[in-house]
C-alpha cells in the first residue's frame, strides 16, 4: 500500500510518525514508552511493570473497572492491547476510520489518566502468575532468558519473576506510571487515511495530560562467554536449544542486511545449508538463526528442537556449514536468491496499515530512526558478500557465546555438542 511518512516533534518532548494511507478504511497506534522490566524500581519488585501494564485499561478518570472501559472500547469492533519486554511498554489499537477520534480519547484515557485500585491490581497479579506459570510449559520460552542470564545481561528467568510478584504494591505500580510514562519518554506511531487530520492529531498529543519528563537510557550490560547449560525436564522429549554469539557493538545497516542474507541461506527454507540438510535427513523439525542488533552489542541466534538421538549429527551440519561460511564458501547464486526472497517478502510486508506500522515501530521506537520503506529494495540488491563473510567472522572472533538447552537428558550430551561448536572459534 502507497504511503507517505512524517516525523513530528512535539513541544511536549514526544516525538512519532504520522503515516498517511490514502484510501485506507482501519487507524492503527501504537504508543511506546521505555518502561518494561529493565525500568522497575527495584529488582525486588520485578514484575511491577508488567503488572502495571496488565491493569493499562482498567478504572481510570471516566470508567471505573475493566469491564465497563472494554465494552466502550470494543463496541464498534475495535481491538485493543498492550505488551511488556525488557525495555518497552507498548500500547496497540486498531480501529475502523469512522470511529478514530473516539478510540484515540480512549487510550489517552487509559495511558494519562489512569485510577490504579487495589481490587484490580490482585486481580491482575493472579493473571500475571497464570501467565507465567503458563511460559514454564514452553521450553523456548524457558530457554532464551536462561541465555540472556548466562551472556550476562541483568534479567530474571520465570522462576525468578513468579516470586517477585507478592512483593508488588499499589504504591509500585503508581510510582512506575508516574516516572515512566512522561511525554518525553514517548514514541508514537499513528497510521491510516491521515490526510486533512495531521494537525488535529498533533494539537491533541500536545493536550495529552503527562509530565515533561526524560527519554531513558538503554542499560548498557557487559557480555562474557557461559559454560554449557542445561535446564533439565523430564517431560522433555527433544531437546531444544539455543546457541548464541555476541558482539560488543551495533552493526551497521549494511552488515545487518548482509547478516539477515545469510541467514535465510543458512536456515531460511527447506532448500537452506543448515535446516533444509537437516529436513532432507531427517534430523530435525525445527531450526532457525536470526541476527539481532541492539543498542551496545549485536547478537547471533541459533535455535530449534532435534530428538537427542539426533543431536550430533545436526550440530555436525551446523559446525560443517558455519565452517564454510568461515572460510568465504558462499556462491553469488545463493546470495542472488536470497535477495529475490528478500525482496518478494518485502513487497508482501505492506498489504494492511498495521503491517506498515510494524514496518517503522521496529526501528524507531528502538533508536528513533525512521526506516525508508522505498529504499529497502535498493539495500537488499546491494547485499555485499564480503561484508557478509566479514561480519560473520567478526562474531567468531570475539568468542562471547554460550549453548544452552532444555531436554531430560544429561549435561555431558549439551557439553560435547558445544565441544563441536568450539572448534568453529579455533579457525579465525
Amino acid at each position: 500500500m502507497k504511503h507517505t511518512v512524517e516525523e513530528v516533534r512535539l513541544k511536549s518532548g514526544a516525538r512519532g510518525l504520522l503515516i498517511d494511507v490514502p484510501g485506507a478504511t482501519v487507524m492503527s497506534f501504537q504508543f511506546q514508552f521505555r518502561a518494561g522490566n529493565r525500568y522497575v524500581k527495584s529488582k525486588n519488585i520485578y514484575e511491577a511493570a508488567h503488572v502495571m501494564e496488565h491493569m493499562a485499561f482498567g478504572a481510570n478518570a471516566k470508567f471505573k473497572d475493566e469491564h465497563e472501559f472494554e465494552a466502550e472500547f470494543t463496541k464498534n469492533g475495535a481491538y485493543h492491547n498492550a505488551y511488556t519486554s525488557d525495555l518497552s511498554m507498548v500500547y496497540l489499537a486498531d480501529c475502523a476510520d469512522f470511529e478514530w477520534e473516539r478510540i484515540f480519547e480512549l487510550q489517552e484515557l487509559s495511558i494519562c489518566q489512569p485510577r490504579f485500585n487495589a481490587a484490580e491490581m490482585e486481580a491482575e497479579k493472579g493473571n500475571v502468575r497464570s501467565e507465567l506459570t503458563g511460559f514454564l510449559n514452553n521450553h523456548n520460552r524457558v530457554l532464551w532468558p536462561k541465555v540472556q542470564q548466562l551472556l550476562g545481561e541483568d534479567v530474571f528467568t520465570f522462576n525468578q519473576r513468579l516470586k517477585t510478584i507478592p512483593r508488588v504494591k499499589l504504591q509500585h505500580i503508581r510510582e512506575h506510571h508516574a516516572r515512566t510514562h512522561t511525554a518525553a519518554n514517548m514514541r508514537f506511531v499513528i497510521a491510516g487515511k491521515l490526510h486533512g487530520r495531521k494537525s488535529e492529531i498533533k494539537r491533541r498529543l500536545e493536550e495529552w495530560d503527562l509530565p515533561e519528563g526524560e527519554r531513558f537510557e538503554v542499560p548498557h550490560d557487559e557480555f562474557h562467554s557461559g559454560n554449557p547449560t542445561l535446564i533439565r525436564r523430564k517431560e522433555a522429549s527433544n531437546l531444544t536449544f539455543a546457541w548464541s554469539m555476541i558482539v560488543p557493538r551495533e552493526l551497521t545497516d549494511e552488515e545487518s542486511d548482509a547478516m539477515n542474507c545469510l541467514d535465510h541461506i543458512l536456515t531460511g527454507t527447506m532448500t537452506s545449508r543448515i535446516y533444509g540438510a537437516a529436513r532432507k535427513k531427517g534430523l530435525a523439525y525445527g531450526m532457525f538463526s536470526d541476527t539481532s542488533v541492539g543498542f551496545h552489542d549485536s547478537s547471533w541466534d541459533f535455535g530449534g528442537q532435534v530428538n537427542l538421538e539426533t543431536s550430533d549429527d545436526l550440530f555436525d551440519i551446523i559446525v560443517r556449514e558455519l565452517g564454510a561460511v568461515l572460510d568465504g564458501k558462499i556462491t553469488e547464486a545463493e546470495i542472488d536468491a536470497a535477495k529475490s526472497y528478500a525482496l518478494g517478502r518485502h513487497q508482501m510486508g505492506a498489504q494492511t496499515v498495521s503491517q506498515i506500522s510494524n514496518f517503522y515501530t521496529n526501528r524507531y521506537f528502538a533508536d528513533d530512526v525512521v526506516k525508508e520503506y522505498e529504499k529497502v529494495p535498493d539495500s537488499i540488491r546491494g547485499t555485499n558478500r564480503q561484508v557478509m563473510i566479514d561480519t560473520a567472522r567478526e562474531f567468531i572472533k570475539h568468542n562471547t557465546h554460550v549453548l544452552a538447552g532444555v531436554s531430560s537428558g544429561e549435561r555431558k550430551e549439551i557439553v560435547g555438542l558445544n565441544q563441536k561448536l568450539t572448534t568453529l572459534f579455533e579457525k579465525v
